[in-house]
């Protein structure tokens, strides 16, 4: 498992009986998480005097108890970068911090290639990748179908200082937009991409990330430059398992390219135990 352990402003404190107690900056939140299906006695005072707490709704969703006041938003730190956060619809906060261990794995490439190297966010969310290709000296196209979604990460880019930075931001469909670059004849030396597990498109058309993973990378992967360097794709699909991903990445990329491809769970430490949290998986291709 590859482990997100450089966090201070992000702290999984405890987990138990289906719920996960976290520190975000000075905020403590608790929020669902169905994998935890251990039920020790919650020992850590902090789970009784949280900020917040979000409840599942029997039919679809939930909300947010709030204990303590909280802010519209406040902002996290992870080296120079710097994310807004708040208590959102369905559990988020805007931020995945298991997620920091492909930053900096990805920061490392990038600072090593001793060239401009191009990345292509898909799915790209709030932009914490974005900022952090940003930070390493990339430039950077990002991309989501959430307006919502890419003012956010304008945001944070802005917080992190690399407001300024070689970035493309679009509102677009990643598959059709892919599809248009392949078009364009444009290529990337680094790609990620964060789909979701499940979804409907605007014509009621189902996405299901078991169902599209592999034809989305075989897209992706024609948009590769001559010499790339990453190939890296995030799953939550419990239904996809890193053997799985790892395998497609091989079969597409190894052959063409070369290099090595990886998968494993990622995960983040729990302060209370010592113990790790699973908490994703990621397979990457690289050179």
């Amino acid at each position: 498992m590859r482990i997100a352990d450089q966090w201070t402003d992000y702290e999984l404190i405890d987990c138990a009986n289906g719920e996960r107690l976290e520190r975000w900056g000075d905020k403590i939140l608790i929020r669902p998480d169905p994998q935890i299906i251990w039920s020790p006695e919650k020992q850590n005072p902090l789970w009784f005097t949280a900020h917040a707490r979000y409840h599942r709704s029997n039919t679809g969703g939930g909300s947010w108890e709030l204990y303590k006041a909280l802010p519209d938003k406040w902002t996290l730190g992870y080296g120079q970068n710097r994310f807004q956060v708040k208590t959102m619809g369905f559990k988020h906060t805007g931020l995945f911090p298991e997620q920091a261990v492909n930053w900096d794995m990805t920061a490392r490439i990038i600072q090593n290639a001793g060239r401009e190297v191009k990345v292509l966010n898909l799915f790209a969310y709030t932009g914490g990748a974005t900022v952090n290709a940003l930070q390493a000296g990339a430039s950077v196209t990002h991309v989501d179908a959430a307006k919502g979604m890419v003012q956010w990460a304008k945001e944070n880019a802005a917080l992190s200082g690399v407001a300024d930075g070689k970035v493309r931001w679009l509102v677009d469909d990643c598959k059709k937009f892919a599809e248009r670059e392949i078009r364009r004849g444009n290529t990337y030396d680094i790609i990620i991409m964060d789909p979701p597990s499940y979804g409907r498109g605007p014509g009621g058309e189902v996405w299901k990330l078991e169902d599209e993973i592999y034809g989305l990378c075989s897209l992706c992967v024609e948009l590769l430059s001559g010499d790339p360097l990453l190939f890296l794709i995030n799953s939550y699909t419990t239904g996809l398992s890193p053997a799985v991903m790892r395998y497609i990445l091989g079969v597409l990329l190894l052959p063409k390219f070369g290099g090595s491809v990886e998968a494993d769970e990622i995960g983040l430490p729990v302060t209370q135990t010592g113990l790790i949290l699973p908490s994703g998986a990621s397979a990457f291709w690289r050179k």
